[in-house]
């Protein structure tokens, strides 16, 4: 009888290891948990298949044996465990557009709760100090802060009037406002009295004052001012102004009283404290008096000795210029935008019926101190 490999099973192991050439009669099953759930199953299979295997080993036949013989006990060798589903662990779950893997196992296609809520972009803060209570000189700044230009640009602008004219440049210098308007000569002076200024913006670049006189005084020329009473309200008009008018008459600054009026322009004049005044707004101060009764004639500073001259400018402390510098260029950026927005709808920023109401449609005696215009 022909002789068929064999295989011994160690204990409690289920290993299984080759060994030495045995018939399958000495084959013995150890107990394993593979081997006793399976051995009958295979023996039954055996079983089936026997005569096929006894027709085939029969003595001196040469066919090579197929199958073991009938009842023959034979051992089943332990089996690897079955694979895992490396994926098994994440089926079920909520899962998006993506591809699911192992490292990413969930792409949610949809917010699982709330958005963090988005931070507002930083806003700078700049308060600007007007040179007079508002008049149209200063329509781009109203028009800017009303049409959200410089909230657009992250800005947070306050516009405020000082209680005195000469305050602005002042406050500027010592760092209570961050930028102030004023006028190209005055800016001159006070650089030359040492204070720390410095132009960033021209808003009108050409001059704005004018000398004043009431028509009864009978005065027809500055050269006839000596012996005058000639308000003024702020530092170039009495000292830069009056002088280049007066430089080519042969009248002296000592033959002329010159009284500060502050914001009292159109009531000095009104009430004969004043023959004229120097620096006075040439499309404001003639205008108002008319109003009142009063007939004027007025002498453009420009056409009498003064050289041409810018008659609105922005100005910022030359010592915080670099910390900002930035915002400045925004606010001046809002203010070209709203400049070019008053020529295009000249109608409506000079206080038409869609106007964003400009300021000053207010009388020219506004309250000193006091804000005007959008908040």
């Amino acid at each position: 009888m022909p002789s068929f490999p064999d295989c011994l099973v160690e204990p409690m192991t289920g290993t299984a290891k080759p060994s030495r050439l045995l018939r399958w009669s000495h084959c013995h099953v150890l107990t394993s948990p593979v081997a006793t759930g399976a051995g009958p199953l295979l023996l039954a299979g055996m079983s089936l298949l026997a005569p096929s295997f006894a027709m085939g080993n029969e003595e001196g036949d040469t066919t090579e044996p197929r199958y073991p013989p009938l009842n023959t006990e034979v051992m089943v060798p332990d089996l690897p465990p079955a694979p895992v589903d490396p994926l098994v662990r994440y089926r079920g779950l909520p899962s998006g557009p993506a591809v699911d893997t192992p490292s990413q196992p969930i792409a949610p296609a949809i917010a699982m709760g709330p958005p963090e809520p988005i931070a507002p972009p930083p806003v700078d803060h700049l308060e600007v100090a007007l040179d007079w209570y508002p008049s149209p000189r200063h329509a781009a700044l109203y028009i800017a802060k009303a049409l959200d230009m410089f909230e657009h640009r992250g800005l947070d602008v306050r516009l405020s009037t000082p209680a005195d004219p000469e305050v602005p440049t002042k406050l500027l210098a010592d760092s209570r406002v961050d930028l102030a308007l004023t006028r190209q000569p005055l800016l001159h002076l006070q650089v030359d009295q040492g204070m720390p200024l410095v132009r960033v913006a021209t808003l009108v670049g050409v001059p704005l004052t004018a000398l004043v006189v009431r028509r009864d005084t009978g005065i027809e020329s500055p050269a006839q001012l000596e012996g005058a009473r000639v308000g003024h309200a702020d530092q170039d008009a009495e000292r830069i102004l009056l002088p280049a008018m007066l430089a080519d008459h042969d009248v002296s600054m000592d033959s002329i009283d010159t009284p500060n009026v502050h914001y009292r322009m159109e009531q000095a004049m009104l009430e004969g404290r004043v023959d004229a005044i120097i620096g006075g707004m040439r499309h404001l101060l003639p205008r108002a008096l008319a109003n009142d009764g009063l007939p004027t004639r007025s002498f453009a500073v420009e056409q009498h000795g003064m050289p041409r001259h810018d008659g609105l400018i922005l100005v910022a402390n030359r010592n915080e210029l670099k910390r900002q510098r930035s915002a400045i260029r925004r606010f001046v950026s809002a203010l070209e935008e709203a400049t070019a927005w008053i020529l295009e709808h000249p109608t409506k920023a000079g206080g038409g019926s869609s106007s964003p109401n400009p300021p000053w449609t207010l009388p020219s005696t506004a309250t000193p101190g006091r804000r005007y215009g959008p908040a």
